[in-house]
């Protein structure tokens, strides 16, 4: 996606409904499947994609136009999530749907979240880019604009029978040869993988400290960050000698600094 603000409007999507998803839980996967609809909807739709990204409309006429279609046919969530999107401002029309797109995988991942799964699904997708990496006919039949997309999808769940594959893995699998978007398959593989690791990194919990932590330690730190941040969340522990005594925590740009360095740089601070 290109032009600021669009990539503006889909930080502000994305963001306004993480938390939301992730309250979900394993409900999220269907908000995932809606939104993957609607996507699909505006790319079959020039016309629709201009009328909800046209500067000339007001943004509470674009809202009631995406409301008029969708509401009583999906949940009320998929619902605020279209009403979002037609609220904002886009550089380029197609880019409503690239953004309806994110917000469903974020929902998948969601689910992926809700059953501590997320890494599985990147791994596995990761393993079906590596296997399809030799194989052109089987990729270029994936990514045949000229095949009906069940006929792409039914080829693909062929390959994948008999797999022990996560339904979240298989429904980005699926997601990437139903509907192209003008898209290599393994092009979007690779994109999705590049997702979920950012997904990944919004739930991480980086922790610092000069000893290895002990596994108590690590459960309560979890704990703690799941209930301040109401989702699942993944501690990474750093072990850096360099560290006098403490702990230093990172969530995303947010950093709980109790290390003896930090409390000594304070205290200068307060006496200066």
């Amino acid at each position: 996606m290109h032009g600021e603000t669009s990539l503006s409007s889909v930080r502000a999507v994305r963001g306004a409904f993480y938390d939301k998803l992730a309250a979900k839980g394993t409900d999220a996967r269907a908000i995932g499947a809606e939104l993957f609809d609607l996507a699909e909807l505006l790319d079959d739709n020039r016309q629709l994609e201009r009328s909800l990204t046209d500067p000339a409309r007001s943004a509470d006429d674009k809202v009631k136009l995406i409301t008029t279609i969708l509401n009583g046919h999906v949940d009320p969530l998929t619902l605020e999530v279209a009403q979002a999107v037609a609220s904002r401002r886009w550089s380029r029309p197609e880019h409503i749907a690239d953004a309806v797109e994110d917000v469903a995988i974020d929902a998948l991942l969601a689910n992926a979240d809700a059953r501590d799964v997320t890494a599985q699904v990147s791994f596995q997708l990761a393993d079906l880019h590596s296997a399809l990496l030799n194989l052109p006919v089987v990729r270029q039949r994936l990514s045949d604009p000229h095949a009906a997309p069940e006929q792409r999808v039914e080829f693909l769940d062929t390959l994948l029978k008999g797999q022990s594959l996560d339904p979240i893995t298989i429904d980005l699998a699926e997601h990437a040869t139903r509907n192209l978007r003008n898209r290599r398959y393994l092009s979007t593989i690779n994109w999705v993988i590049d997702m979920i690791t950012e997904h990944r990194g919004r739930s991480m919990v980086t922790v610092t400290s000069a000893v290895p932590l002990k596994d108590e330690q690590i459960v309560r730190i979890k704990n703690a960050y799941r209930r301040k941040l109401n989702r699942k969340v993944y501690v990474n522990c750093v072990v850096d000698p360099r560290v006098l005594g403490g702990m230093r925590i990172q969530v995303g740009s947010e950093v709980t600094d109790n290390t003896v360095a930090a409390q000594l740089q304070n205290l200068k601070r307060a006496v200066a």
